[in-house]
């Protein structure tokens, strides 16, 4: 018997096939008459990332409203300001610096920047002066396109990245949940791993023996034990990730925004069938094997690998809360209220922002996201606005406990 078994699969609704990049396909399929079934982290990496056909490596730029899906950046300029109201206090923690460097893995087009900067002007920050911005992205031409929507002065505030220590911000706006993962699956009292293999024309699932040991090492080290039949996903290349994160870090704050889950949360039983999911369209199907090339493919946060991982490169936590109460502290109410009062307000604009930011706070969208910091030289018992903020549980409105101004 063959030690690959088939396992079954969902087909995508018929109008979200979008096709595939067939020379990818090709050398996938290449791959795997050579070599074998190959891992799913492999797949997802050159689906991915594959130079030139890769879903994030071709010339389109997948995210926004005519793409895939909609970060929080490109939902409204308003989560920017509040990010930048964020740094700005980590800016005067640090005794003001010129240059604060903010350097921004998955930077895409700029948004976030974008609105970082005109938020600080807003504010009347006196970081605006001293910010500079180093976008990081796999795929280079997208650096020009950031200069490009930055307009005037960008060559100023943009630079090359580089692998030198900051005194400034490391941050990370939805870049983890699209790290390659493993896929595994726990049969009796064996974990198996979910590989891909290529049969009739498709891609398939089979199973058969972990590829690593890391993959167990993982489960015990959290104290997680899957239940008999239960899929999930785990990414090893997330401690590697941290590990470049926090060595360009000298002075100041790594901050990772994106969704996840606490180790016994993220591998409980509410989650027989793991969190992998493909997006294209700004909708949501199951098939990850489909579209190769040309969807994007995600997996929630394991948030407790995410704290070893940065303790052991020397970080210190400094707060983890939602992305709602991180805004709320951050003064997006007050910013709301601005804008009401502003005259050249229109109500288009108005009722807009009030839109975003309701998509934005809620927990059933993308309010329920994780915010996390960690500080390097930074004061101990330090509590930044952003994490000093928790709303109430108990289903009545207001907070429990306010941020300081």
């Amino acid at each position: 018997m063959s030690p690959f078994e088939p396992a079954l699969r969902r087909e995508p609704p018929p109008d979200l096939d979008v096709g595939a990049e067939p020379q990818l396909v090709e050398r996938l399929r290449a791959e795997i008459v050579s070599s074998g079934p190959i891992t799913f982290a492999r797949f997802m990496e050159r689906a991915l990332y594959e130079p030139g056909l890769g879903y994030y490596r071709s010339a389109e730029s997948r995210p926004g409203r005519a793409g895939d899906f909609l970060t929080a950046p490109e939902t409204h300029p308003i989560f920017g300001r509040a990010v930048g109201r964020q740094l700005d206090e980590v800016w005067r923690i640090v005794d003001r610096p010129d240059p604060f460097v903010v350097r921004e893995y998955g930077a895409g087009s700029g948004a976030l920047a974008t609105s970082v900067l005109a938020g600080l002007v807003a504010d009347g920050s006196g970081l605006r002066d001293a910010l500079r911005y180093e976008p990081v992205e796999v795929e280079h031409r997208r650096f020009a396109e950031i200069e490009e929507r930055l307009g005037p002065g960008a060559r100023d505030i943009v630079r090359q990245p580089s692998h030198d220590p900051i005194v400034g911000c490391v941050l990370a706006n939805e870049v983890l949940d699209a790290l390659p993962v493993h896929r595994v699956v726990r049969r009796g009292s064996e974990l198996r791993e979910i590989l891909v293999d290529f049969r009739n024309g498709r891609f398939v699932d089979v199973e058969g023996d972990p590829s690593s040991s890391a993959l167990a090492e993982r489960l015990a080290t959290e104290d997680v034990e899957l239940a008999d039949g239960q899929r999930a996903e785990i990414c090893l290349a997330l401690g590697g990730w941290i590990d470049e994160a926090a060595r360009g870090l000298g002075t100041g704050l790594l901050l990772l925004i994106d969704y996840g889950h606490a180790a016994a949360e993220l591998y409980g039983p509410k989650r027989m069938a793991g969190t992998l999911r493909a997006y294209v369209r700004h909708r949501v199907h199951d098939d990850v094997l489909a579209n190769v090339g040309r969807q994007d493919l995600t997996a929630h946060v394991d948030l407790t690998a995410v704290e070893r991982a940065a303790a052991r490169a020397g970080l210190e936590l400094v707060g983890s809360t939602t992305q709602a109460e991180f805004l709320v502290g951050l003064g997006v109410g007050d910013m709301l209220e601005s804008v009401q009062a502003d005259p050249a307000t229109t109500l288009e604009s108005y009722l807009e922002l009030r839109s975003a930011l309701g998509r934005l706070l809620d927990p059933a969208a993308t309010g329920a996201f994780r915010v996390m910091g960690f500080g390097r030289g930074l004061p101990r018992g330090l509590e930044l606005r952003g994490f000093a903020y928790r709303l109430r549980r108990d289903g009545l409105a207001g907070p429990s406990r306010t941020a300081p101004d």
